[in-house]
Order: structure tokens, then C-alpha cells, then sequence
């Protein structure tokens, strides 16, 4: 099985990065662009067949080494 897997910051934590791609937005003209953010994104093949167990190994992964949950939050999909 497939996870993708995507990794934010909380709402509420500042986003330098992406504050800084925001600005570059804006002085190449596009002035509708706000709020960026960044996150990660990161496909990882997961070698089990039962799908609660995948699931259960890709939250571990995630809450143990992918996403700093202090500041950040993730979410992915099985596939």
C-alpha cells in the first residue's frame, strides 16, 4: 500500500517560508496570493496488506519521526 502523507503547521504557528513566498507572489504581481503556508509531502510504500494495520504503522511513523505534532499536524491517505 501507498501512503501519502502531507505535514503542516498548526494554524496559529508563524510560517516564515511561507510568508517569504507570499512576499515573492506579491512582487511578481500576484496580488491575490495570501496565506501561504508550506508543508511536506511524502509518499511512503508500506509493505502490509491489512489496511487498519498500515493505517496504524503510518500514524506511528508520522507521530514518531514525520511530523513535529508540537507545532505541526498531519493527515494522510492509503492507497
Amino acid at each position: 500500500m501507498k501512503a501519502k502523507i502531507h505535514v503542516t503547521l498548526k494554524q496559529g504557528i508563524l510560517d516564515p517560508q511561507g510568508k517569504a513566498i507570499e512576499h515573492a507572489l506579491d512582487s511578481l504581481g500576484f496580488k491575490s496570493a495570501a496565506n501561504v503556508r508550506v508543508g511536506k509531502y511524502m509518499e511512503v510504500d508500506v509493505n502490509v496488506q491489512d489496511k487498519a494495520k498500515a493505517e496504524a504503522e503510518v500514524k506511528q511513523m508520522c507521530e514518531k519521526l514525520l511530523a513535529n505534532t508540537i507545532i505541526e499536524e498531519y493527515r494522510y491517505e492509503l492507497g
